[in-house]
């Protein structure tokens, strides 16, 4: 019997019916660090914690006639460690009722336990970490879950700051660790450990959390009595605390803080939970940075989100399908749609149906990642009338998927209103002309039809256009507009007429004129100089009686073109040539305020008036020209 007894591979206790220990096997003795003859006629509690409700519950079944089967049951080592032991139990039956022995063969289960504990912990944590809204919200959880789900009965979250989320550098040594939160069980007594870890403060490297900051590892402390913290040991030994391990919340280098948690058991070190920890401290570390850029974003998005609404432009947000998703004060304002029935709209159903198949191609190519920064289109508002729009379109992707198109437009209906009407007026002039003119040219004309168009070989073109009249003409009406810029064409046309040259045309906002065509006279190219440095004051002027902000861009050249009628019916009269090309290329390619002239028209000027070298510039089919900016005349 002896020999079965110590063969035995499991721990094996025979007990009196009272608890007292009277037969142990080998395996026992090994698990449990106890000899032989230090368990023999000792109390079975001396291993099992509550070994009075076991017995209760072993007789219990014994009455029934049945074995008490897989009873999982917390003992403790001869170091006072836990371990959890199955125990199958059973009474040996004697003649005498009252003398029965107990007979417990148990099997350590605590690395199972530990398994499933530390499954459950890393669930738990996922689970919350993937629900929670912020960072204040689910540390306490956290705190919480490690202490339950494994067993302990403290945890704690140091900083170098007032909160968990703000970075310290790797490199940094200097930082300064407070606790910033605290969770304990209801079974264990902390209230002046608490008081004191609250006021208790670590420089990297010392105490259990600065050893953890500066060792960017986990750590585990078998009894924390016996660590040496000046700050923390003694309180830790009253409030019955023991062991203690503890981790960084870490992602690559930069680490944001340090938990620490404590058992009023001595447990031997985990490696497996250790490793588990870490883990988790890198997920609780991914967490914060997500949540303080989804913050940042946030905040960021309300900045934009303010700027857009009191933007004049029509600002819109839909998503892949068209369906609204953001419009602005704005776009709100000029269509006059309810954001009740914005939510029940797509884009397509205010396209004006001239532009709805244009913008339909648009939104899909936008989709596949194009981008449009000059975009026409036409809106019909709420009450059926045209709004005409002018700006740009991008998409945003997420994981190269697109989620959302942006629209910014700014509404130019005015402004084409008045370019309209200006036509209109500019018609009305020519047909006036004509009245005057036709009769005196069309005889001439009919008889010698070749002489409709003529080559003069020496003239002088300006080409002048007024800047910022598009961003003006947004934000007045069209009558305004267009009396605006009568005012400036008519001081255009004085100084025209004052130095006998040829006003060609006005389109829109430019004005164009010529030397040398009717009078043939040498000097032209001085006379277009004086003419253009005057233009540049009659706009200051005009800016200051008007209180407007307008500039004008100058462009010069010298050189032969091609003039004459080019519509009878109207009395269109115009000019061809490069030197027209060249003297429009000069305007467009210039400074605002400034009259850019070329190298021709350069050396006509060079003895009576001021000029300085631009540079070349690029003028298509002619390449580089070197070009000059007319100051003024010269004494």
């Amino acid at each position: 019997m002896d020999q079965v007894i110590t063969s035995i591979a499991d721990a094996l206790f025979i007990t009196s019916n009272l608890g007292k220990i009277k037969k142990v096997n080998r395996a026992a003795q090994q698990l449990f660090g106890f000899s032989e003859e230090e368990l023999i006629n000792q109390p079975i509690s001396l291993i099992i914690d509550d070994n009075q409700g076991l017995i209760q519950a072993i007789h219990q079944h014994s009455y029934f006639r049945k074995n008490f089967q897989n009873l999982e049951v917390v003992c403790r080592t001869k170091t006072r460690e836990k371990r959890l032991i199955a125990f199958s139990c059973s009474v040996i039956p004697k003649k005498i009722k009252g003398l029965e022995d107990i007979i417990y063969i148990g099997r350590d289960i605590t690395a199972r336990q530990h398994r499933e504990q530390r499954t459950s912990t890393q669930y738990a944590i996922t689970r919350i970490l993937s629900e929670s809204q912020s960072v204040k919200q689910v540390i306490p959880q956290i705190l919480q879950s490690i202490c339950q789900n494994l067993g302990w009965d403290l945890g704690e979250l140091w900083t170098p700051s007032q909160y968990i989320g703000t970075s310290v550098e790797g490199h940094s040594i200097n930082a300064v660790l407070r606790c910033v939160e605290i969770w304990s069980s209801r079974v264990i007594s902390v209230r002046e450990f608490k008081a004191i870890t609250w006021q208790t403060t670590y420089t990297p490297g010392v105490g259990l959390p600065g050893r953890i900051w500066i060792r960017r590892l986990p750590l585990w402390i078998k009894d924390i009595t016996e660590d040496g913290d000046k700050k923390r040991s003694q309180p830790a030994a009253e409030a019955g605390l023991h062991a203690a391990f503890g981790f960084p919340i870490l992602e690559d280098s930069e680490i944001l803080g340090v938990m620490v948690f404590f058992s009023r058991d001595v447990q031997p070190k985990d490696k497996d939970l250790l490793q588990m920890v870490g883990s988790i401290g890198s997920q609780i570390a991914q967490f914060i940075k997500r949540k303080q850029a989804e913050d940042a974003l946030v905040e960021s998005e309300e900045q934009y989100r303010d700027l857009f609404e009191n933007a004049n432009d029509l600002i819109q947000s839909v998503n892949a399908y068209g369906r609204f998703l953001y419009v602005n004060r704005a776009w709100r304002e000029t269509l006059g749609y309810s954001e009740a029935e914005i939510a029940n709209m797509t884009v397509f159903d205010i396209i004006h149906p001239d532009f709805k198949q244009d913008c339909w191609e648009r939104f899909y190519r936008v989709l596949s990642g194009e981008k449009f920064d000059q975009v026409k289109a036409a809106f019909v508002t709420k009450d059926g009338e045209t709004i005409f729009l002018e700006g740009n379109i991008n998409c945003k992707f997420v994981e190269g998927h697109p989620v959302a198109t942006r629209g910014i437009f700014r509404n130019v209906t005015q402004r084409l209103a008045a370019e309209e009407a200006l036509h209109h007026q500019q018609e009305e002039a020519e047909r006036l002309l004509l009245k005057i003119l036709l009769p005196a040219i069309s005889k001439p004309l009919k008889e010698e039809p070749a002489n409709i168009a003529e080559d003069f070989a020496d003239v002088t073109v300006l080409f002048a256009d007024i800047v910022g009249f598009t961003e003006i003409a947004a934000s007045v009406s069209a009558i305004q507009l267009v009396n605006l810029l009568n005012s400036i064409f008519s001081a255009f046309d004085r100084l025209t007429e004052q130095h006998g040259l040829q006003r060609i045309k006005t389109i829109n906002d430019a004005y164009m004129v010529v030397g040398g065509l009717s009078t043939r006279r040498p000097d032209h190219p001085q006379t277009i100089a004086q003419m253009a440095l005057q233009m540049q004051t009659a706009i200051a002027l005009f800016n200051t009686e008007n209180n407007q902000n307008f500039s004008i861009r100058i462009g010069i050249h010298s050189g032969s073109v091609v003039a004459g009628v080019i519509d009878l019916n109207k009395f269109t009269y115009d000019l061809w040539g490069d030197t027209a090309n060249i003297a429009s290329c000069m305007e467009s390619q210039g400074i605002i305020g400034k009259i850019q002239v070329t190298e021709d028209t350069y050396k006509c000027l060079c003895d009576e008036f001021l000029l300085e070298k631009r540079g070349e510039i690029e003028v298509k089919s002619k390449g580089k020209i070197t070009t000059y900016l007319l100051i003024g005349q010269k004494g």
